[in-house]
């Protein structure tokens, strides 16, 4: 928690490497820079916040997350057009292609469509795809749970592939463009509310 006076306090703090046998890579924020985050449109706070895995909760926990519903805005849709063409760029870059790069891919513009559609955060790929009925995402699933760590593609599916993420980009950007979300979000003052009464409550603690 930032220290309130003059000197800020560390906002982001990331561990990576091994941890007692386990593969770790946490990146973890300060509250009232994860807060900034919350109202600049920013879908990977907004996938931390409504994750279903929670090691450890408190009751401002689930009041951030009622708070969060109010920050969703049709502009997110923009955090996650660009974040999957670096992330197809990141994907074309192997040679072969591999599977795990591609479902990532195909994850983050299924999330962005169903928050267009829905207003809800939804980052599971196996439940994004029953929504969608793609079949062909239950068998790059399969081969991803059961082939090895570095599966690749052949030639001939990297081209349905890209017509594929071609296709549904498109989707996103017309999700977007016929969303009903609100274009601001309306949740600065209740989260500048659990701010205070956070910092307040660290001070005298």
């Amino acid at each position: 928690m930032t220290v309130v006076g003059l000197d800020e306090g560390e906002q982001t703090v990331e561990k990576e490497g091994l941890y007692d046998g386990l593969e770790i890579d946490l990146v973890t924020h300060d509250a009232a820079k994860f807060f900034g985050l919350m109202l600049r449109r920013n879908g990977y706070v907004l996938e931390q916040i409504f994750s279903p895995l929670v090691v450890f909760a408190t009751p401002e926990h689930d009041e951030l997350k009622s708070i969060a519903a109010d920050g969703i805005t049709q502009h997110h849709a923009h955090h996650y057009l660009g974040f999957t063409a670096r992330q197809w760029k990141l994907f074309a870059k192997d040679s072969p292609p591999r599977v795990k790069p591609l479902l990532y891919v195909y994850r983050v513009l299924l999330t962005g469509i169903h928050l267009m559609r829905t207003g809800q955060v939804e980052a599971n790929l196996v439940t994004l795809s029953e929504t969608a009925k793609l079949s062909y995402l239950d068998d790059l699933i399969a081969q991803k749970q059961t082939g090895p760590e570095k599966g690749t593609l052949q030639a001939a599916d990297l081209d349905f592939h890209t017509r594929e993420y071609e296709r549904l980009t498109s989707e996103l950007e017309s999700a977007y463009e016929a969303s009903k979300l609100p274009e601001m979000p309306s949740a600065h003052a209740a989260l500048n509310d659990l701010l205070v009464r956070l910092w307040l409550a660290r001070s005298m603690s």
